[in-house]
């Protein structure tokens, strides 16, 4: 019959016999350090600067993945680690990215797609719940049919999202807040405010005059004119043709104040532009902007340059371009602390909405 020997009987065994215990084991240095091994964070191509400042933030690394392109462009995503029973978050903006080492830039469909083979990968290799966090959602601005026979281009990207194996989405500044009634799973939606307001609170600028540069972002700014306690003013615009506006007339007395515009994102500034414009010309003192988003599409960065906007402060949902990091212009802040609490909120189920409170 075999004898069961416990472990402080075979160390008393060894020290009888005069032969030392084995060494503990030390643990493996290389492993990486991890919060809760059944908590992940995965990042596509398109701001892994941004991913890494949220894991950072977060205490942990950002999860192994590997994306290529073949000669033809076809995307490639195969995730390097195990995901097995994980709570599982890809952040990826579906924006374009330029690439510092010259290669060719990523476009705004390109990163979309990579995200959904991230979502499908994770779906496929048994993950317990994925969230898709977007901290620019791409395509938010076609969200209805204003002309005929045309798509409603979100609606569908939602879809996608929900057709990957997405259970859950973290969106920051959506063009609209309807948009989150496009999803058929829950939407967390984050607002930048309280960074860019933290900003402007320091700054402490005199006479200060919050302004919408159309009706559509009334809300936004009436927001944000209350947690800065300032006026609020409207700037009336019509749209000529795409991504060209024709300024009207400004509602509100601007005449000898500091003027911010605020907006969820610029993209080729010539809105943002003729608004400063027009605010000058109804007798502002100064005019500063805002943004989430810098789309900053050509030839947005010049635009700005030439402008009377004294300066234009985004946040980093998505990256700038080389000739935008010149242009003194423009001041970037960050929003990983932002994204990494609710995404900590998302993970411990608690609420995301303290977060604005």
């Amino acid at each position: 019959m075999a004898t069961l020997v416990t472990p402080t009987e075979k160390v008393v065994e060894k020290m009888e016999k005069n032969v030392p215990p084995m060494p503990e084991e030390k643990p493996d240095r290389k492993q990486r350090p991890r919060v809760d091994e059944k908590f992940k964070i995965f990042s596509g191509t398109a701001n892994e600067p941004l991913a890494d400042e949220v894991c950072q933030f977060l205490g942990m690394q950002r999860g192994q993945a590997q994306v290529i392109r073949f000669a033809d462009g076809e995307a490639y995503v195969q995730i390097q680690e195990n995901v097995r029973g994980a709570d599982v978050f890809v952040m990826q903006p579906t924006c374009r990215a330029a690439h510092s080492n010259g290669a060719k830039s990523t476009s705004v469909d390109e990163h979309l797609m990579e995200l959904l083979l991230m979502i499908d990968a994770l779906k496929r290799a048994s993950a317990r719940r994925i969230t898709a966090v977007m901290p620019y959602f791409g395509y938010a601005r076609q969200d209805r049919k204003d002309k005929p026979r045309s798509p409603i281009s979100s609606k569908l990207v939602a879809d996608l999202l929900t057709t990957a194996g997405a259970h859950r989405a973290l969106i920051v500044d959506l063009h609209t807040p309807q948009l989150q009634g496009f999803f058929n799973i829950p939407v967390d939606h984050l607002f930048a405010s309280p960074v860019l307001v933290d900003h402007f609170r320091k700054l402490n600028l005199p006479n200060l005059t919050v302004v919408s540069p159309d009706a559509g972002g009334v809300e936004r700014a009436r927001f944000f004119a209350k947690k800065v306690d300032a006026a609020l003013a409207i700037v009336d615009k019509r749209r000529v043709e795409m991504n060209v506006a024709e300024v009207m007339h400004v509602i509100g007395d601007v005449k000898g104040r500091t003027c911010l515009i605020i907006d969820d994102l610029i993209d080729t500034a010539g809105t943002l532009v003729k608004t400063a414009t027009a605010l000058m010309e109804n007798g502002a003192t100064e005019v500063y902007a805002c943004s989430s988003h810098a789309v900053l599409s050509h030839p947005a960065v010049q635009n700005i340059a030439k402008s009377v906007i004294r300066e234009v402060v985004v946040t980093n949902t998505i990256p700038l371009t080389e000739e935008a990091k010149q242009e003194p212009k423009i001041r970037v802040l960050s929003i990983a602390g932002l994204i990494g609490r609710a995404i900590q909120a998302n993970h411990e189920e608690t609420s995301v909405s303290k977060l604005f409170t």
